[in-house]
């Protein structure tokens, strides 16, 4: 059940996707606003504070699998967009991509789709995002990863190993990086 924060993050953004011509960048653009309102809403950042952004993400996933949209391409907008909106409000790059992981998944789970495509999804947009802002892109993916992993055995031992598979056969992440990550967990 979502809660408040992600009920309304997903009502706002079903009326955004279903009015976009181009879903990816509207989603984006959607979720980056959504994230930086809910953090400044919340005053001072901190962990606890970023648990919002999880919220936030949350609920863009139940809102794009409820329009209908292909969850693996909306989860790579909706993380790029979170990364970006959160690192704009002055998050700490590792706790917000641990956050925007676990709330891409979470919000998977929620409506019964695959959480290894959005987990593959999810890691392909932390980097996308960090590339596109600077930031140190093989420290954030190891987080994605490890959060990725970690989101998906609280949901059950299946969605873990499912994850943990379509990472490591994943072409278009850091074969040495995941395995780096996933080996030693």
């Amino acid at each position: 059940m979502l809660n408040k924060i992600a009920e309304d993050t997903k009502n706002a953004l079903l009326t955004v996707i279903k009015g976009a011509g181009e879903i990816g960048v509207a989603l984006q653009t959607a979720v980056k606003d959504n994230v930086v309102s809910a953090l400044k809403g919340v005053g001072q950042i901190t962990t606890a504070a970023t648990g919002t952004v999880s919220d936030v993400v949350s609920g863009a996933i139940v809102a794009a699998a409820q329009a209908g949209t292909t969850l693996t391409t909306a989860a790579k907008s909706i993380v790029t967009g979170a990364i970006k909106g959160a690192l704009e409000v002055g998050t700490d790059s590792m706790d917000a991509t641990q956050k925007v992981v676990s709330g891409a998944i979470k919000g998977a789970a929620e409506v019964g789709k695959d959480v290894a495509d959005v987990a593959v999804s999810s890691v392909e947009g932390v980097i996308e995002a960090a590339g596109s802002l600077g930031a140190d892109t093989e420290k954030v993916t190891k987080t994605a990863v490890l959060a990725a992993v970690n989101a998906a055995d609280e949901i059950g031992t299946e969605a873990g190993q499912s994850v943990r598979k379509a990472l490591l056969s994943t072409a278009s992440l850091p074969a040495d990086v995941v395995k780096a990550v996933i080996g030693g967990k």
